[in-house]
């Protein structure tokens, strides 16, 4: 009896990911009437309810959303869009055109097929399928699978463990203290909610920074755009590939925006400790570097207000005077172990990061770390494309800020190696 052998079919172009990265590239090939799909494992920008907390705001001001012929136009440009503000800010965006997505479909395999070309073996609730394109553009994220640690495994399975993108609500853990590792923006972030919700918190830093949220009178992050920081391409910006490997600083958008101060939290009632190294059972051990990485992290905010200092001065802006931050609280002692048990701890959240995950690629574009080897998105696999990755051509990527710009720049080499070019179109920038 013979196998069936599935469907293949052939379009110009694939994009994998029904993401605000993916669906930009999509809006500009649409408008420049070249065939393609969008396929998505889920449902389109499906992250932004399924791996957001419920008090979840943006980081970044309002006026920063831009996508492919849409801005934010709302009434508070400077505030802080919450998760279900930004839901249906995209459900806004997917009303203004009609890409032609596939849904609930996952790309399992993507192969090169000679020197051009790709096959996609797709999944969905029919069975299998395969696609041919001359292009493809990845827009799957950059960093997909949630990192936790080797010996969480070992540890007491009386305490419940979830990564960071499982956590929504306080009242989803069960009662008792909780230990949240990783003090990167998702991590103090969900620290600070379960404080403001009365929960006993241990949180364990790590060597992120963090950032003041308004300074001489306005956000920072709009002092830093005006300063062209999100414009600078990843080659030109200070401090090279090791700026661009850190933890992305600290801050808060919630009522309305404010600093993230960990020391104030630990003033609060808040237990801190150093980088948690290793565990079995009920016992974590941590490295003595908390006092370290408070001291840093407020360098860095020290250090960014200085930079915005020298940009007032040049530029003679007319601003409120200049301001530090002091410490207002600094560790007795260096804690390097915890009983679970003995602090009532019920739950821990894990927001130590993600990595990439690209094993369905088979395509020699990426470096030992498994990341693609990419310049502006275009790799040296003829076709082969990727977009919505940090630092894919400025520190705006990845964020609504730059996602225009590279979604654009995609699409334009896409039509190029298509013999179209010119797709040119005006962008929000």
């Amino acid at each position: 009896m013979n196998t069936p052998v599935p469907p293949v079919t052939h379009i110009p172009v694939a994009i994998i990911g029904g993401g605000q990265a993916g669906l930009s590239v999509s809006w500009y090939l649409g408008h420049a009437d070249i065939e393609h799909v969008v396929i998505e494992s889920q449902t389109a920008v499906h992250a932004w309810t399924s791996k957001r907390w419920d008090n979840f705001t943006l980081v970044t001001p309002n006026w920063h959303c831009r996508l492919p012929g849409y801005a934010y136009e709302g009434p508070d440009p400077d505030g802080f869009m919450t998760r279900d503000e930004v839901v249906d800010w995209l459900g806004g965006w997917l009303r203004t055109f009609a890409p032609p997505l596939r849904e609930h479909t996952t790309v399992t395999r993507l192969r090169q097929t000679g020197d051009t070309g790709f096959e996609l073996t797709l999944q969905n609730a029919g069975g299998h399928e395969t696609l041919t394109c001359d292009q493809v553009v990845v827009a799957t994220g950059g960093y997909p699978l949630p990192v936790v640690p080797d010996f969480a495994a070992s540890l007491d399975p009386a305490v419940a463990q979830i990564h960071s993108e499982e956590y929504f609500t306080p009242d989803q853990l069960a009662a008792g203290a909780v230990l949240v590792v990783g003090s990167g923006q998702s991590g103090a972030q969900i620290a600070e909610d379960l404080h403001l919700a009365g929960r006993q918190v241990h949180l364990a830093l790590g060597n992120a920074p963090r950032v003041a949220r308004t300074y001489r009178g306005r956000d920072c992050m709009t002092w830093l755009a005006d300063m062209g920081l999100y414009d600078t391409p990843a080659q030109e910006y200070p401090g090279g590939k090791a700026a661009q490997e850190k933890t992305n600083h600290y801050v808060t958008g919630r009522d309305g925006g404010r600093d993230v101060d960990l020391r104030q939290f630990a003033a609060e009632g808040m237990t801190l400790y150093g980088k948690l190294t290793d565990g079995k059972d009920a016992i974590l051990r941590f490295a003595p570097t908390l006092a370290e990485s408070l001291d840093h992290a407020d360098s860095v905010y020290n250090s960014i207000c200085s930079d915005i200092d020298r940009y007032i001065e040049a530029n003679g802006i007319d601003a409120p005077a200049p301001s530090r931050y002091e410490p207002v609280w600094t560790p007795a002692h260096e804690p390097t172990d915890l009983d679970l048990g003995d602090a009532g701890i019920t739950s821990i959240v894990w927001a130590i990061g993600y990595r990439p995950d690209y094993r369905w690629i088979e395509a020699s574009a990426f470096d030992g770390a498994g990341r693609p080897m990419q310049t502006r998105g275009v790799t040296q696999v003829s076709g082969l494309n990727f977009v919505g990755l940090p630092w894919m051509h400025t520190w705006g990527s990845g964020r609504f800020l730059g996602i225009d710009r590279d979604a654009r720049h995609i699409a334009e080499s896409v039509g190029a190696a298509l013999g179209r070019p010119g797709i040119r179109l005006a962008a929000n920038q």
